[in-house]
């Protein structure tokens, strides 16, 4: 797949091309269901597809005080699109001069010019331009007007007929439902990150850590214990996974990842880990003892074990 960060990357010539326009914030479900009706759509006449998504969440510029946070990096987004396969992928930056762009203009430098826009596909409630005045109606109009179909996917739904979508998925792991959030998305829900030094307080208790960096991508769940997988490289490895600050211990930073492969005890430092979220255990505890918390320890291990056995993560 190839990937455009501006418009002025995509060749001249570029193939006529199959179209959709969003956010994809964690790539789920409905986003998927959007890009496999444009991959079909674009058989028939070869049409190149073409995922056209921005670099932040459009509120990160225009009120960042109630910006949502990010369930994927850009990293994670664009890995998560080429798997879909599809030809290209046009990461926009999302700045003021973009967000000022009147419809038309939006619609003629982007969708005609750049990329030979012969068919669009959005969802029914999709709005574009400055201020959102661009909406499905005026898409057809400029359609007509420059040559390319617009199609409407409907929205998938969850059993309980709530539309899935990310501001979902984000509640679902605020609650550390992370089962269900894997659901909606189509996947585990997944952080990544370099393995640091810690206290080395599991491998003194024998339950040794990969701590995760700080600056992690992918939206952590909230505090407790998981089943998950940690992928290093190409080597794939059950794991009990505690996010918070280890209240049994002063001075712990607030969500530490931390995850206990088990039954291996490799040296991971510098290294990059993936963590994928299966199911919660049980929330964040400050024992009495040492010894209770080492027992509890090895009940969250055998819980993950039996949780994790024979099985493979989405």
């Amino acid at each position: 797949m190839k990937v455009f960060s501006s418009l002025a990357d995509i060749p001249q010539d570029f193939a006529q091309s199959a179209v959709t326009i969003g956010k994809f914030d964690g790539v789920h479900s409905g986003h998927r269901r959007v890009i496999g009706e444009l991959r079909e759509l674009a058989a028939a006449p070869a049409l190149s597809t073409v995922v056209v998504t921005f670099d932040r969440h459009p509120l990160a510029l225009l009120n960042p005080a109630i910006r949502p946070a990010p369930l994927v990096s850009n990293q994670q987004k664009v890995e998560l699109i080429a798997a879909l396969g599809v030809d290209a992928t046009l990461v926009l930056p999302f700045t003021r001069e973009l967000s000022e762009l009147a419809p038309e203009e939006f619609v003629r430098s982007i969708l005609v010019d750049a990329l030979h826009a012969k068919l669009v596909l959005v969802g029914s409630d999709f709005r574009f331009g400055s201020r959102g005045a661009g909406d499905v109606a005026l898409l057809r109009t400029l359609g007509q007007q420059f040559g390319f179909e617009v199609h409407l996917v409907d929205d998938v739904r969850a059993a309980e007929g709530r539309r899935a979508s990310s501001t979902w998925i984000r509640e679902l792991l605020a609650a550390g439902r992370v089962s269900e959030a894997s659901e909606l998305l189509g996947y585990a829900p997944t952080v990544r990150s370099i393995v640091v030094h810690g206290e080395k307080r599991g491998r003194e208790l024998g339950y040794p850590t990969a701590n995760l960096a700080p600056d992690l991508e992918g939206l952590v769940p909230a505090d407790g214990v998981y089943a998950a997988w940690a992928t290093i490289g190409e080597d794939r490895f059950p794991a009990a996974v505690s996010v918070g600050n280890n209240p049994t211990f002063d001075g712990v930073p607030e969500k530490r990842v931390e995850a206990h492969l088990l039954d291996q005890d490799l040296d991971l430092y510098g290294r990059t880990i993936e963590v994928s979220f299966v199911e919660y255990i049980r929330g964040m505890t400050k024992f009495d003892s040492i010894t209770d918390l080492i027992t509890q320890m090895g009940n969250d291990s055998d819980r993950a074990r039996n949780i994790l056995g024979g099985t493979h993560p989405l």
